[in-house]
């Protein structure tokens, strides 16, 4: 196991070296760039006669649990790490565009996908299960917390915009892993629960993690007031984060939620009433390091994955069709919404509904999500269709978002700024 890890953290390290020395992407996107160049080589001299190199990079590459390393060790720790330095007073002024499309437009996106693909499907002659379909919908609905705001820390994009699409990101995956996690209980019992199974479920997941949360952060908040020692409070934030996640998960509540919420109580209150200017400034570069190593990892890990992926043509076919419908429905549940609050009088600029359709970008939540689903057919298919939306999302979405916002609001004055003395953020 170590062999493996220090195998992967080498070249990852390699990868995040040659893009910042030669291609000069930004740094998430361009460490996925470079592992899918990578690939893509191994491939050509497997496919010329030497394989040696493409198995062993298949062995490693296999030899990773993608799923169970997101959810456990990587989403807790990024989402605290963002969350830290996300202004809460911001957070709260657009709570309701944030707290809408982080639920209900999960919920609409989840069922509209799920029955699109549906559809498609049966079109190409693939016969897969509706109830799979309806997991594609929702395991591939939410934005992706880490690559949101890798990329929007860089955008230039207005201020009201940044927070609806970060503070939309770092919640709305609680809200896909319980529709996930119920249409998973769907499946294996075969049966449709009730309205108040999933009421229950939702609460338990979704509220109880945001309880957990606040107990966890205020708790972590009060030990803080009582040290003044850099190494003793780095080392209480980490077990805030990997100690809580993992009494989230005996607690059956959504870790990601509660990191989220303990995050902004220790980077609003902590940072601000516990800590002085030193501890602060140690606090912010150790988790900016953090932030960034495993942002680093995680996507040339997905950019790696491809060695891995059985794929064809149509595959990619399908998935090009299915990121268009992922795009049409995130269009059709903000610009409602748009709409109505410009006719209540909310001065709304023009173009907010193409820039928070176009910066949602999906990431490493879909593709845990996908690999946790049941050995089969329909999962081998889902597995490579979610790769290729989500690659594409990155590469394509993600490259270009920055200059949507440029076209429509020209440059800002402080495109890094997210939060309360946002030191790399």
């Amino acid at each position: 196991m170590f062999d493996l890890v220090a195998a992967f953290i080498g070249l990852t390290t390699l990868l995040t070296y040659v893009n910042y020395r030669f291609i000069k992407l930004p740094a998430t996107i361009g460490v996925m760039a470079t592992a899918l160049v990578l690939s893509l080589l191994i491939h050509l001299i497997a496919l010329a006669g030497y394989p040696l190199i493409e198995l062993e990079m298949q062995h490693l590459i296999q030899g990773i649990d993608f799923s169970q390393i997101l959810m456990t060790w990587f989403l807790p720790a990024l989402l605290f790490a963002g969350a830290l330095h996300v202004n809460f007073a911001d957070l709260k002024e657009f709570r309701w565009p944030i707290g809408l499309l982080a639920t209900v437009g999960v919920v609409i996106s989840t069922f509209a996908v799920g029955t699109a693909a549906h559809y498609l499907f049966g079109a190409i002659g693939w016969d897969i299960n509706f109830v799979y379909c309806l997991l594609f919908g929702a395991l591939i609905s939410p934005t992706d917390p880490i690559a949101v705001m890798g990329i929007l820390k860089t955008s230039g994009a207005p201020r009201p915009l940044q927070y609806t699409i970060i503070g939309e990101s770092l919640f709305n995956d609680g809200s896909a892993i319980v529709a996930f996690s119920i249409l998973l209980g769907v499946l294996a019992l075969g049966q449709t629960p009730t309205a108040g199974d999933i009421a229950i479920l939702f609460a338990k997941e979704a509220v109880g993690g945001i309880v957990f949360g606040l107990v966890l952060g205020y708790a972590g908040f009060r030990m803080l007031r009582t040290i003044s020692d850099h190494q003793v409070t780095l080392m209480l934030t980490l077990a805030m984060v990997f100690g809580g996640a993992a009494l989230a998960a005996k607690f059956h509540v959504s870790a990601p939620i509660a990191m989220v919420v303990a995050g902004l109580i220790i980077g609003n209150h902590g940072r601000q009433l516990a800590m002085d200017d030193s501890t602060r400034a140690s606090v912010d570069d150790f988790w900016e390091v953090i932030d960034s190593i495993l942002n680093a990892l995680l996507f040339a890990l997905i950019g790696m994955e491809l060695l891995v992926l059985p794929f064809n043509w149509v595959h990619i076919l399908a998935a090009m069709l299915l990121g268009l419908i992922v795009l049409a429905v995130r269009m059709g549940t903000i610009a409602p919404a748009v709409m109505l609050a410009r006719k209540l009088g909310k001065d709304i600029p023009r173009g907010t509904s193409r820039l928070l359709t176009w910066g949602g970008l999906r990431g490493g939540v879909s593709v845990a999500l996908v690999l946790s689903l049941p050995p089969g057919e329909a999962r081998d298919t889902l597995v490579a269709l979610t790769y290729i939306v989500v690659l594409v999302s990155i590469l394509v979405q993600g490259l270009t978002v920055g200059k949507l916002v440029k076209y429509h609001f020209g440059e800002s004055e402080d495109p890094g700024q997210v939060g309360t003395e946002a030191k790399g953020y």
